[in-house]
């Protein structure tokens, strides 16, 4: 009999709660989350848990939510579309220089990232920030009709940075990484996500559900459960507008990427290629699904989808291994599997426990920043990948191992 590689739980009124955390630290506010979700009437079938789960804001980070005629705008979050992208290029790692600091400052210097938007300080100061370099512009394109008539509807989005934001990193978790696999050729992997207008997409429309919530006098465990029902006016613009802003994510990281390949090219002074194996996934956002007999709106907030054969993304922290997966299509998962480590402590918390010098030890042999504003992000604030890896080799079979050799963080 083959042993059961989830946990359960299971409340009276809820629907279950299926975990792949078996050997991965879960603490009891996420279980709590989920305890509140679980309760909601429209959940299909149960819940599923993926081994990085965490506490997050509104709703829980590493959660899966099958729901029929509804979806709940927090479960999705504010990064929408947030998401991955990895391509293996033809390049070994004997082509790389011994000193890597040069490849960072290229990529820093090609791609914008941080706090400040795309147009430098000096460019700011000769009122240039409606001039966008021509392949962000081209990149707009396809995104500019459908957000005018998203800001017809709601005005308050055209007060975002969207096109200044096309091709940009942002700050956090987000990262660019030149990494080696086992036989180490060299890939280039990224993590980014909708940026400020997809913020304020998910902002927007949290609030709007919890409006409606108090126009219908409905209860629920959790103020952020706040959910816009099939059929009505808010569930159709917030459906168009995640989607809208989905698509942003993933041309930002197209733009990105190609920025980060011209960079390595330029600093390397070779030409190779670079589109074996590209893969490009989301890891917050919806997605129309058939489950069980059922036509459903999955959401996936921190989780990807790994349906039998579909190629996914799992990265490390800074200075911990990457993994690029097959999904194994499990339904009782409803095809997931983990967007990667997941945290184990908040930034406040790492910031207080861990010392430069711990940082400074954990990322050795890695070209990237090691002062105190990046210590949030050291591989001590996250769970064991190797751990997150084993308790999911259910959901995912694993195609390559990366490691990184390089780390831009915004």
């Amino acid at each position: 009999m083959t042993k059961q590689s989830y946990e359960v739980m299971t409340e009276k009124n809820s629907v279950p709660v299926k975990s792949w955390t078996l050997g991965v630290p879960f603490e009891e506010p996420a279980r709590q989350q989920l305890r509140n979700m679980a309760k909601l009437p429209f959940i299909h079938k149960w819940i599923s848990v993926m081994p990085d789960v965490h506490l997050g804001k509104g709703a829980t980070i590493g959660s899966v939510v099958p729901t029929l005629n509804a979806v709940i705008p927090a479960a999705v979050g504010v990064d929408i579309g947030c998401g991955m992208m990895a391509v293996k290029t033809g390049l070994n790692a004997n082509q790389l220089p011994d000193n890597l600091s040069g490849v960072r400052s290229a990529i820093e210097s090609a791609v914008p990232h941080g706090r400040s938007a795309r147009l430098r300080r000096n460019q700011r100061d000769k009122g240039a920030w409606n001039k966008l370099p021509d392949e962000v512009a081209i990149a707009w394109k396809p995104l500019s009709d459908s957000f005018t008539n998203l800001c017809e509807k709601h005005n308050v989005l055209k007060k975002t940075n969207n096109r200044n934001h096309l091709g940009t990193l942002g700050t956090g978790n987000h990262f660019i990484e030149v990494c080696l696999d086992q036989k180490n050729q060299v890939w280039v992997m990224l993590h980014s996500g909708s940026r400020g207008v997809g913020n304020r997409i998910g902002t927007y429309f949290i609030e709007l559900a919890k409006k409606d919530m108090e126009t219908w006098h409905i209860q629920l465990p959790d103020r952020d459960l706040a959910y816009l029902s099939e059929g009505t006016e808010h569930f159709d613009d917030y459906v168009e507008a995640v989607e809208w802003a989905q698509q942003f994510a993933r041309i930002n990281r197209e733009v990105m990427m190609t920025r980060t390949l011209d960079a390595l090219s330029g600093e390397l002074h070779l030409n190779f290629n670079a589109q074996i194996e590209a893969v490009n996934c989301h890891h917050n956002y919806i997605s129309r699904e058939h489950h069980y007999g059922k036509d459903l709106i999955v959401t996936r907030k921190g989780a990807v989808r790994a349906r039998e054969g579909e190629m996914g993304i799992i990265p490390g922290s800074m200075g911990a291994k990457s993994y690029i997966v097959r999904g194994l299509g499990n339904e009782e998962s409803f095809h997931s599997c983990s967007h990667g480590a997941g945290r184990v402590m908040s930034r406040t918390e790492a910031k207080k426990k861990i010392t430069l010098e711990q940082h400074q030890a954990a990322t050795k042999g890695v070209e990237c920043r090691k002062d105190k504003s990046v210590i949030d992000e050291t591989p001590a604030a996250y769970k064991s990948i190797d751990k997150v890896m084993e308790a999911q080799k259910d959901l995912v079979e694993i195609v390559y191992t990366l490691k990184q050799v390089v780390c831009v963080k915004g």
